[in-house]
């Protein structure tokens, strides 16, 4: 009986997600008495053709030939699970969206030899994705566990809740109560174990928009709501507001601009 045969591809991203699967360590190699690893350039030179059985796509698709690759990875796999954020949302380089003109004229002296598309976009906007992985990095514990369940046949299920409830479980004082410190956690999703907060630090928004919020029942995070607590408790400019949620997945849709609506003369 042939082993499940899964493949890792990259695309415009920092590998960071890549080597969180590397250091899986001794648990990769056991995985390797289960799978095989027909496709891993991060980790080896045997690169076997498909079809495979899982495929695993980090980074976001920015040039033409991008986009052509990403068609043909998803004709050969039976499963497409995207890993961290330059996959799921775009990624850092999905801040270059809507800039008038483009950044590339800002950075580069002769931007008309680029060949790139006018904007970073996540891999489910051209083909269709199973299962999402979020983070940057993802979580190495949450990986085992969607390889696990793929393996076993099992759709994969990870918490979305928004990362307060992991602070409050593991105990961590509130830091925009606390320190008056603007943090993400009210509508970013668990999987990280809060290390931000347990250092005494805002959330940044690593792991991307909650699947739900408060009150129980809304589908998504109520961006908008944190947006105006930035404004009224911790007085934050407009602009340094939507600098906190446009970092990291800034092509996510609850976390687009613009998120403080504008004020009116009473």
């Amino acid at each position: 009986m042939s082993l499940p045969r899964v493949a890792v591809f990259k695309f415009a991203s920092c590998d960071g997600c890549q080597l969180s699967i590397l250091s899986l360590e001794e648990d990769l190699l056991l995985l390797a008495q289960r799978i095989d690893i027909a496709f891993f350039p991060e980790a080896s030179s045997r690169l076997l053709a498909g079809p495979y059985d899982v495929a695993f796509v980090e980074g976001s698709i920015s040039t033409p030939e991008h986009l052509e690759e990403i068609k043909e990875i998803r004709a050969q796999s039976a499963a497409l699970v995207t890993i961290g954020a330059c996959a799921t949302s775009g990624g850092i380089q999905a801040l270059r969206n809507g800039v008038e003109g483009g950044l590339a004229h800002q950075v580069y002296p002769h931007p008309e030899y680029l060949d790139s598309l006018a904007d970073s976009t996540p891999v489910s906007e051209h083909v269709k994705v199973d299962f999402e992985l979020w983070g940057c990095p993802i979580d190495k514990v949450q990986l085992r566990k969607v390889l696990a369940d793929l393996l076993a046949g099992v759709t994969p299920r990870l918490p979305g809740m928004p990362l307060c409830l992991e602070c409050k479980r593991l105990g961590h004082p509130c830091v925009m109560v606390s320190k008056g410190e603007a943090c993400m956690g009210p509508v970013t999703r668990t999987g990280c174990g809060a290390i931000c907060p347990g250092m005494n630090r805002g959330c940044y928004g690593c792991f991307g928009p909650a699947e739900l919020s408060f009150p129980a029942g809304r589908e998504g995070p109520n961006a908008q709501a944190l947006a105006d607590q930035f404004d009224s408790l911790l007085k934050l400019e407009a602009d340094e507001i939507r600098r906190k949620f446009q970092l990291i997945h800034s092509h996510a849709e609850p976390f687009k601009a613009p998120f403080l609506k504008e004020k009116t003369d009473e």
